[in-house]
């Protein structure tokens, strides 16, 4: 991994880490126990399963 050689100013580290955003999840329709709901793709199996509950 680079590592900087000379120490970066204040004005440009928050400039540089004000570019990142983060990203929504995906969210996915899923039907529990007869209601509709929006939940994160990866745990949608989990709901239908009934390892997980609101």
């Amino acid at each position: 991994m680079p590592v900087p050689k000379r120490r970066m100013s204040r004005s440009n580290t928050h400039s540089r880490r004000s570019q990142w955003k983060a990203e929504l999840t995906q969210l996915q329709s899923v039907k529990v126990h007869g209601q509709t709901k929006r939940i994160p793709r990866k745990l949608a199996k989990a709901y239908q399963s009934g390892l997980l509950s609101d």
